[in-house]
């Protein structure tokens, strides 16, 4: 599995809304030069996070952008799983129901739903809060 710029800047930007947001929306603009991202980039990005409840805008004069939650109740596998999709690691793992006409007999289901179980808890277990405290203290998080 690899995480793809879309993911990887959807959390850089929620972080630093999360760093800056004092109940005021930020700009676009101002993300993109805090974080060396295009704002076209992040423009792409926005309704995907906006769409899962995650990030909430504002038109007109004081418009931008601010979490639509707690960054200590937005988890990293949340970000992930609205920019980038399913996470699991094979196919038949991607919808609740395995519809795999192998599932039943596959030998190495287990592995798979091992591996899902394990990323799943691990990137649920991170919030945004978390990665923002780090950056703050210079932990070890990097995105």
């Amino acid at each position: 599995m690899k995480i793809s710029t879309k993911g990887r800047y959807a959390l850089r930007m929620l972080v630093d809304i999360s760093a800056h947001e004092n109940d005021t929306f930020i700009s676009l603009k101002e993300i993109s030069d805090r974080q060396n991202i295009s704002k076209k980039y992040l423009e792409q990005i926005v309704p995907l996070l906006t769409k899962n409840g995650i990030l909430r805008t504002n038109r007109g004069n004081k418009g931008g952008y601010a979490l639509a939650r707690s960054a200590d109740e937005i988890t990293v596998g949340e970000v992930l799983r609205a920019t980038e999709g399913s996470l699991a690691p094979v196919a038949c793992l991607e919808y609740e129901e395995n519809d795999c006409p192998r599932a039943g007999m596959c030998d190495t289901l287990f592995v798979w739903k091992g591996l899902y179980k394990v990323i799943s808890e691990y990137l649920d277990g991170i919030t945004i809060s978390a990665i923002a405290e780090k950056s703050v203290s210079g932990g070890d998080y990097c995105i």
